[in-house]
């Protein structure tokens, strides 16, 4: 049985004596209300599936007597391409969607979107992880919203790739205040922008202020790139995901300082995972059996794919070094930062008695994946 709200009783006085007793009118309300509650509850229960406890407390945010009004919203998502589960999730984020007029308060958004380049599916994709853009002012948020990140990332094609990655769509009062505070301090559009297309949800916190002066104190020049990937670096990880790979680090004989000397260089060295870091400081130390502390002089190494460059050049540097054909004291970085192409000219093909059986070791990294395991988990 639902329980409704107690009227409050209107008191008749007779002979001096005050009774309670509900008017006619009273009684009427209370009968309207108690239809218009049980029906809502109903229809959320036999066409959404909502439990009845969940549909009784959706039904507190709205309410209707009619299938009129939700019938014609759920027939307008249907006619943009929604499907039944989409619609299901929208109405248990936001139930009064379903009283909403759809002409009036949904489709001038969708058509918005649409002369901005979204496609159909791009808008179910977005409303069906942000529902609340659907109850977001046309005029004051989706709007101004979009035209804030187009002016940083200068195209339609990549604001509607910002807006519909798996971020919620922006809040355009918070956004735009935290843009002017980065512009203040002296950060660049391309900075910004940089934000935008990475991590827009930098732009939307609270409490950035702290995050900038924070970044500030570490020595990173606003004007530059490298201050907001350190903002990004900061933002991005919590203190435990932040001391874990400051950890991992160690654990292979840097120091601490060294650690936060890299980052000032390099800052995206700590949006690289732990695990990764753990890889490539296992292939290097234990399958090439060189100096961990060598990375620190050439930092961008984190940043390349283990498989597809850094161990398959691993092999072929070290097999060049173990046959005399490499001196040990050559800089290492320089055969993992040239393009493919020159690489394999540079150090594969130009050794001509050598050359089969490097692009043998070259190609083949079967020997590590199979090992592979095993030293992450020695090393975590």
């Amino acid at each position: 049985m639902f329980r409704f709200q107690s009227i409050k009783p209107l008191f008749l006085h007779s002979k001096g004596l005050t009774t309670p007793f509900p008017s006619t009118l009273s009684l009427k309300h209370f009968s309207l209300t108690s239809q218009q509650h049980s029906f809502t509850v109903s229809y959320l229960i036999d066409t959404f599936g909502f439990l009845p406890q969940a549909a009784l407390k959706a039904s507190k945010r709205v309410s209707f007597d009619t299938p009129q009004k939700p019938d014609s919203v759920i027939a307008f998502f249907n006619r943009n391409g929604f499907t039944h589960a989409h619609i299901n999730n929208i109405v248990k984020s936001i139930p009064n969607i379903l009283i909403y007029n759809a002409d009036e308060k949904l489709s001038p958004k969708f058509q918005f979107l649409r002369s901005k380049g979204a496609s159909a599916s791009d808008i179910v994709r977005l409303v069906n992880r942000c529902p609340r853009i659907l109850t977001s002012s046309l005029k004051n948020n989706v709007i101004p919203s979009f035209e804030l990140v187009k002016r940083f990332l200068q195209s339609d094609q990549k604001t509607i790739d910002c807006v519909f990655g798996s971020r919620p769509f922006l809040r355009y009062n918070v956004g735009a205040q935290n843009v002017d505070m980065l512009l203040d301090v002296g950060v660049r559009d391309s900075g910004i922008g940089y934000l935008f297309g990475r991590r827009p949800s930098i732009l939307l916190s609270t409490d950035l202020r702290e995050a900038i002066d924070e970044v500030k104190e570490m020595g990173f020049d606003p004007s530059k790139i490298n201050f907001v990937i350190a903002l990004h670096a900061k933002r991005a990880l919590s203190k435990s995901r932040w001391d874990a790979k400051v950890d991992a680090f160690k654990m292979w004989g840097w120091s601490e300082e060294m650690v936060f000397d890299s980052f000032r260089k390099h800052p995206l060295l700590m949006l690289v995972s732990k695990d990764k870091i753990n890889e490539i400081m296992r292939f290097w130390v234990v399958e090439l059996g060189w100096d961990p502390l060598a990375l620190a002089e050439m930092l961008n190494i984190f940043g390349f794919s283990l498989e597809k460059r850094i161990v398959p050049r691993g092999l072929v540097v070290r097999y060049l070094i173990v046959k005399g054909l490499r001196e040990k004291s050559a800089k290492l970085y320089t055969p993992f930062s040239v393009s493919e192409e020159l690489f394999l000219k540079r150090f594969v093909m130009c050794f001509k008695e050598e050359s089969s059986q490097l692009l043998k070791l070259y190609q083949n990294k079967k020997c590590f994946q199979e090992n592979r395991e095993d030293g992450v988990e020695s090393a975590s």
